[in-house]
């Protein structure tokens, strides 16, 4: 397989709900959050090689190719297997930086999966998921593939199956990073916590969002303006915002008629990763 090329899908996630129970002494905070992935994402092309470099296409703006998760994670597993092997990784980028997708998250647990396999370096889902925590809180998720509800800091996970439903995702001008509102004072730290059946019963909602659209005008407006059309609220720390829809005709409806300085796409959830599948389809055409 080497120097053979596999495109490998790195989906978007949605958090459905977000509540903030607390926050611990190392400055961690205790959540509870609900994860869905979008069949709408990045797409990496990678291309093992014996030369034991790693390299990326292409060069994100900002971002040093060192600094970047897709190269951090890929120099991982080598340093964690002993693997000699290389690799060149193209990525076709659409998830937004700062949109609380978890772009750079699902890029890392993608070039995980894929060189774990590509490099057949046997390392476990579990020992994958723990490597990728290192490189960030939601690379695990990505990892495992399967919506879930995470508690603790974000490492405990319990499958379950949300309805899968059209969504109409839309990103403001505007880029958030999660220490501007994890961070922030006037964040609500003290939601109690629910068990699962208490959670998936209630109205959905997000305790970041508040403080988001108040630091923010822009997540407001987009908040503002989805709402007209059907509920929406914020995900993760944002900016996006998303509004759930019954059908896709409806959520394109919405989408043909969106404001200029909004950006956006349709997807639907899905409770099960492309990732997975991806990996499966490998495996089976070996």
């Amino acid at each position: 397989m080497m120097n053979d090329t596999t495109f490998w899908p790195a989906p978007a996630k949605l958090n459905l709900f977000l509540y903030i129970n607390g926050r611990r002494e190392d400055g961690y905070h205790e959540l509870q959050t609900l994860f869905q992935f979008l069949d709408v994402g990045d797409t990496l092309a990678i291309t093992p090689n014996q030369t034991g470099t790693i390299s990326l296409s292409p060069a994100m703006e900002g971002v040093k190719e060192d600094d970047n998760l897709i190269v951090k994670a890929a120099k991982a597993l080598q340093a964690h297997t002993g693997c000699p092997y290389g690799a060149h990784i193209n990525i076709d980028k659409r998830l937004p930086m700062g949109g609380g997708l978890g772009g750079g998250s699902s890029d890392a647990a993608t070039t995980l999966v894929a060189l774990n396999h590509l490099w057949q370096t046997q390392v476990s889902a579990d020992e994958l998921a723990a490597l990728g925590l290192r490189l960030g809180a939601d690379v695990p998720i990505f990892i495992h593939g399967q919506a879930a509800l995470a508690e603790g800091v974000g490492e405990k996970f319990t499958p379950v199956l949300p309805e899968e439903k059209v969504y109409l995702v839309v990103k403001p001008d505007v880029s958030i990073s999660t220490a501007a509102i994890f961070t922030h004072p006037q964040l609500q730290r003290n939601t109690p916590k629910r068990t699962v059946s208490e959670l998936m019963g209630q109205k959905y909602e997000n305790d970041c969002e508040k403080i988001a659209r108040k630091q923010f005008p822009e997540v407001d407006k987009a908040v503002s303006w989805l709402l007209e059309y059907a509920p929406s609220r914020m995900t993760g720390t944002g900016a996006c915002v998303f509004a759930e829809f019954d059908t896709a005709q409806d959520a394109q409806a919405t989408l043909d008629i969106m404001p200029n300085w909004l950006t956006g796409f349709v997807a639907r959830g899905l409770n099960r990763s492309p990732l997975l599948d991806a990996l499966q389809q490998q495996t089976v055409s070996q």
